[in-house]
């Protein structure tokens, strides 16, 4: 079916439409990108705090590891992980990569897998693999709303670890990088084993002063295990957050550069099928002038 000039026209106004929708999009996305990389950044250095903290009440219990609250340590062959994801598309291959990346790691864990996916879309991916999940939660839509979902990661894993199921847990997310990059990236939550501890042992003092605990020691491991989960996952939800609207961007960029392009060709054809019609116009003009003109010679001629 050939097109028209009014086609033509409907085309190029329902393009800009688009463009102006992929605009709305592209500065939102930048404006959430910077929300949720502002949290990560800030969530760092109180990362960094509590796991300071630890050092000091392990390097203070020595090598008594078994000392620890029993309920983090789980004998199970069970391996579980959290997948951030998203609830939306447009963004590219995130949910792909992410999910290939999860499952080409768990499949060298020995055990049974359980896998929960934070995002509709990861979900469907996840299922598309074989690694169809047991639980879903929904995708927060803003850095307040990250909190809630945290403290239903935490009471699920807690309700779980009582029944004895969890051996080992695992986060997977997108982590952004330099621009609007990302790369999937993966942490092993739990179990805080001596494994851990000789992690966190080997991180350096900040100053030559030996650091001491104030109060209960036990109440203080404690409580700094409760925030260094939190922390854990509240970090992996932000980076996959910012990665999220970081993939986004991307596609809307290109999107927008597509549009560019098909405005640019459908402009070139209607001026091009505008040029035609004007010359057909002309054409008619000048056929119908001459025709005009050969009559009235001949009756002009016949006349005289």
């Amino acid at each position: 079916m050939s097109d028209t000039l009014a086609s033509l026209r409907h085309k190029i106004g329902g393009a800009g439409e688009l463009k102006s929708v992929v605009r709305s999009m592209k500065a939102l996305a930048a404006s959430s990108i910077g929300q949720y990389e502002k949290s990560v950044l800030a969530l760092t250095d109180y990362y960094r705090t509590v796991e300071l903290g630890l050092v000091v009440c392990l390097r203070k219990r020595g090598n008594a590891i078994g000392e620890q609250p029993r309920r983090l340590v789980s004998a199970s062959n069970k391996v579980s992980a959290i997948v951030f994801g998203s609830d939306q598309g447009l963004v590219g291959q995130f949910n792909d990569l992410l999910a290939d990346f999860a499952m080409k790691d768990l499949a060298d864990q020995p055990g049974e897998k359980e896998v929960w996916a934070v995002g509709e879309r990861i979900r469907s991916r996840l299922a598309d693999t074989g690694l169809a999940p047991v639980g879903l939660f929904a995708v927060p839509t803003s850095v307040n709303a990250i909190t809630a979902l945290v403290g239903q990661i935490l009471v699920e894993t807690e309700a779980h670890h009582h029944g004895g199921e969890i051996g080992e847990f695992y986060l997977f997310h997108n982590r952004p990088g330099p621009g609007a990059t990302y790369e999937p990236v993966s942490q092993r939550l739990l179990p805080l084993d001596e494994k851990w501890r000789l992690r966190l042992a080997g991180l350096p003092w900040l100053t030559k002063s030996l650091p001491e605990v104030v109060g209960c020691e036990e109440q203080t491991l404690q409580a700094l295990v409760r925030e260094y989960l939190f922390v854990s996952l509240y970090r992996a939800c932000a980076e996959s957050l910012a990665s999220e609207n970081a993939s986004r961007l991307a596609a809307m960029q290109r999107a927008e550069r597509n549009i560019d392009d098909l405005v640019a060709d459908l402009s070139q054809r209607y001026r091009r099928l505008r040029q035609t019609s004007i010359d057909e116009e002309l054409f008619d003009v000048l056929s119908g002038y001459e025709s005009l003109s050969t009559r009235a010679n001949t009756e002009s001629r016949g006349t005289s």
